[in-house]
């Protein structure tokens, strides 16, 4: 079979509903560009639903890792074009099918005549290619209902296009186009989970991380700076705030280090990360939180924690099992990362029995003798370091100085 010439991208359904539909599809069009640009020699071409790649001699298996990266794309597919005559349609239908590996034992044919100027319909296409390919290859059968291979075959107006491919996309809406939102970033296995289930369903993320150096370590920095660097291909670029967490860590601690000091912690954490979103314009804080999975992670505990700030909470997570999490941070190569023994702020101070029910009456009443709360928390902001990662980029070389 002759390599494929062609690439059909499929929108998802998702993308081509509603009054923002142009938005969408530009919004794709534009991140498959991206995505593509290490292939200067594809030629572009939209059309209503999908997007037609013009190969011009690169490999279909190349472009194809950066394509399943695109979310509000459903599906992919490479695709042979011969001249508008029916013998070299089945001579390439017949190639086609040859060339598979393995070989499938059933299949079926659907021509879909978009020229409705060729001599034959569609069902006396469909009869018509694959006979050509049960001469070609008689040991197959044709099975309508359930085959194990499906050729299709789509007459146009000035070419005919084969595939039997279908490789799925990462579906989803565009980035970005349901907003921004902060995603809380630790260097364990669920946050960045979180990050890219919040990204799939169309918001933009910029990541905030809290360290306590020099209580941690510079490598659970890189860490987490390489976790950002599996995310940045769903985005093209992701923001990363550092936020220098030790003098907040250690002053709440000098105040109170009893069974609710990991609930204090955490509000000053979404405090400051409020303060950070609402800066870069994001609409939401995003969490790898999961029900039940750690005290800080009951319900209760969410609730207390969350109602330190206005902004809504989102927990892609919540209710999944840990093994689900992880099949998703294997698939985004982010798992191998997680699992390194760099330690984070969260491990420091640890209380020995940490409350699971708080009562935020009593965490009211705790950080009203905190006075200077608020004062830490701004300049833990204030001093921030904010850098942009690039996809494929391992310098992390753009620096935005302090936020």
């Amino acid at each position: 079979m002759n390599q494929a010439q062609l690439a059909v991208l499929r929108y998802g359904e998702l993308v081509l509903k509603g009054k923002n539909r142009h938005r969408f599809e530009k919004t794709v069009f534009e991140q498959v560009k991206r995505g593509l640009r290490p292939f200067p020699a594809i030629r572009f071409e939209r059309e209503f639903g999908r997007i037609m790649l013009h190969l011009n001699g690169v490999p279909y298996e190349d472009v194809l890792p950066p394509l399943k990266r695109v979310f509000g794309l459903a599906s992919i597919s490479p695709v042979v074009s011969t001249e508008l005559e029916l013998e070299r349609i089945q001579e390439a239908a017949a190639s086609m099918m040859e060339a598979l590996t393995p070989q499938p034992d059933t299949f079926k044919v659907t021509v879909r005549r978009v020229n409705k100027s060729f001599p034959h319909d569609s069902q006396a296409m469909n009869r018509l290619v694959g006979g050509a390919v049960l001469r070609a290859l008689p040991e197959l059968k044709v099975d309508v209902h359930r085959p194990d291979t499906e050729l299709k075959v789509e007459l146009r107006e000035e070419a005919a296009w084969l595939y039997c491919r279908v490789d799925q996309g990462a579906g989803g809406f565009p980035l970005g186009s349901n907003g921004r939102a902060a995603l809380m970033l630790s260097g364990g296995i669920d946050s960045p989970v979180a990050g890219y289930l919040a990204m799939r369903q169309g918001l933009k993320v910029e990541a905030v991380h809290f360290h306590s150096y020099p209580y941690t370590s510079e490598q659970s920095q890189q860490k987490v700076r390489d976790l950002v660097r599996r995310l940045a291909p769903y985005g093209g670029s992701v923001k990363l705030h550092m936020v220098p967490f030790t003098e907040v860590q250690t002053r709440i601690h000098q105040a109170y280090s009893q069974n609710l000091l990991i609930t204090l912690l955490r509000r000053a954490m979404f405090r400051i990360t409020e303060k950070l979103a609402e800066a870069g314009g994001a609409g939401a804080i995003v969490t790898g939180e999961s029900l039940g999975q750690v005290a800080s992670q009951t319900l209760a505990s969410m609730d207390a924690i969350g109602r330190a700030v206005q902004m809504p909470v989102l927990r892609p997570l919540i209710c999944m099992e840990k093994k689900e999490i992880i099949k998703i941070a294997e698939m985004i190569d982010t798992f191998h990362i997680s699992i390194l023994p760099h330690e984070d702020c969260c491990t420091l101070f640890l209380p020995p029995s940490p409350s699971t029910n708080p009562n935020l009456n009593v965490i009211h009443s705790i950080e009203r003798n905190m006075p200077w709360l608020e004062e830490v928390i701004e300049d833990a902001v204030l001093r921030t370091e904010t850098t942009w990662i690039e996809a494929g980029d391992e310098r992390f070389d753009r620096f935005d100085a302090f936020f």
